[in-house]
């Protein structure tokens, strides 16, 4: 947490930005859920648990100087609502999507890098990105 902490530090520094009382408070609470994919809403609750003053205009524009310095990212999953991450460059990962009460289930392969690869070298093609989503129904919803 404190290596995050650090990096969104130096990162507002490097782009002329202070690290003000909300946007730390922002970002211990988005930290302090593991792999928690929220929207902007339940941020603002979950900030509102520490903090009644803050309000919804400071979540949405800390939100995007956070997406403006990668230290988050929006997940767009074709529904109504925005969801964030936070961005770890160390670790790219991909989503399980169940379609009936949307619970998101982050995987990692290494057999998906492979075939990145190969595909790369088949195609003579340079792949900088990919997004990875498998849609279906999770235990509790295919029961």
């Amino acid at each position: 947490m404190e290596k995050l902490k650090d990096k969104f530090k130096r990162k507002l520094a490097e782009n002329n930005y202070k690290l003000t009382k909300q946007r730390e408070m922002i970002l211990e609470t988005i930290l302090t859920k593991e792999n928690w994919h929220f929207t902007a809403e339940e941020l603002f609750s979950a900030v509102r648990e520490k903090d009644k003053d803050i309000g919804m205009a400071t979540i949405y524009r800390t939100l995007e100087l956070m997406q403006n310095l990668n230290i988050v990212h929006v997940l767009d999953f074709n529904d109504d609502s925005r969801k964030y991450e936070i961005y770890l460059e160390e670790t790219h990962h991909h989503h399980l999507i169940c379609k009936n009460c949307g619970k998101l289930i982050e995987f990692s392969d290494q057999d998906i890098n492979y075939f990145e690869s190969e595909l790369e070298e088949k195609y003579g093609f340079e792949i900088t990105e990919h997004k990875l989503r498998f849609y279906g129904y999770c235990d509790k919803c295919k029961k």
